[in-house]
C-alpha cells in the first residue's frame, strides 16, 4: 500500500501593518491637522506631534503627556484620547498598488497573515476598515498575544494562526528592528520596505531592500528563493 504523500508546508508570508501595508504616518497627519485646527492650535505644531509620536513607537500615555504639558486646559483629556486612540485608525486606506500586490500573492499560493504590534481595537480597526480582513489569512496583534515585534513569540504565534511552521517564511516590513531583526530572530528572511531611507543597522541586514511595499511583495511572490 503506497505511503500517504505528506501535505505541502504553506508559503508564509508575515506583513507588517502600520507603514508597510497601510500609510499609517500620513493618516496620523491627517489627524493631526484636524485636531490642531478644531482646537485652535498653531498648524506648525504638527510637526512636534508627529516627532513625539514617532511613528507610533512611542507609548500612547507619553505622547499623552505630551500634549498635555504643551497645551495643558486648551485641550480636554476625550479630545487628546480621541485622537490617539481612533486619529489614524479611522483616516487610513489600502492603496490600489498594495492591494493589487496582495491579490497577486494570494493568486501564487500565499498564505499571508499580519502581525503587528499596537493594541488589538486600534489595530483591528485598520485592518477591517481597509478590507484587510478580506485578503489576508489571518492576524496577530502583540497585544493580544502578550508579545511585541522583534519578539520570535509574536511570528510563532502568526504562523500558529494559519496552522503553518516558520521554516521558509518570509518577514516584510519597514521596521529596521521590529521587522528586519525581527525575521533574523527567527531565521526568516526578509524584505525590508526602505521608502528611500538607507541601511545603517549593524547586527542585522534585510535579504533584499525594495523602495515600496508593493515592490516589496512582488519580489517574493515573483522569485521567492
Amino acid at each position: 500500500m503506497p505511503m500517504p504523500m505528506p501535505m505541502p508546508m504553506p508559503m508564509l508570508l508575515l506583513l507588517d501593518l502600520d507603514n508597510t501595508l497601510v500609510d499609517r504616518d500620513a493618516a496620523f497627519r491627517a489627524a493631526v491637522a484636524d485636531f490642531l485646527a478644531e482646537h485652535a492650535l498653531p498648524a506648525h505644531d504638527a510637526e512636534w506631534l508627529m516627532t513625539v509620536d514617532a511613528g507610533g513607537y512611542t507609548p500612547r500615555a507619553e505622547v499623552a503627556r505630551a500634549v498635555h504639558a504643551r497645551y495643558g486646559e486648551r485641550v480636554p483629556g476625550p479630545a487628546v484620547r480621541d485622537l490617539l486612540d481612533r486619529g489614524a485608525a479611522d483616516r487610513v486606506v489600502l492603496s490600489g498598488p498594495v492591494r493589487g500586490a496582495l491579490v497577486r500573492a494570494l493568486t501564487a499560493g500565499w498564505t499571508l497573515v499580519i502581525v503587528t504590534n499596537g493594541r488589538t481595537a486600534q489595530q483591528e480597526t485598520k485592518i477591517r476598515t481597509t478590507g484587510l480582513d478580506a485578503l489576508v489569512h489571518g492576524w496577530v496583534v502583540s497585544e493580544a498575544v502578550g508579545h511585541k515585534k522583534p519578539a520570535p513569540e509574536i511570528f510563532h504565534a502568526a504562523a500558529a494562526t494559519v496552522g503553518a511552521g516558520l521554516d521558509g517564511a518570509w518577514v516584510i516590513g519597514d521596521s529596521p528592528h521590529a521587522d528586519i531583526a525581527g525575521a533574523a530572530g527567527i531565521g526568516a528572511r526578509s524584505v525590508w520596505v526602505s521608502d528611500g531611507r538607507p541601511w545603517t543597522e549593524a547586527a542585522c541586514a534585510p535579504t533584499r531592500t525594495a523602495p515600496d511595499t508593493t515592490a516589496a511583495i512582488d519580489s517574493v511572490v515573483d522569485a521567492p528563493g
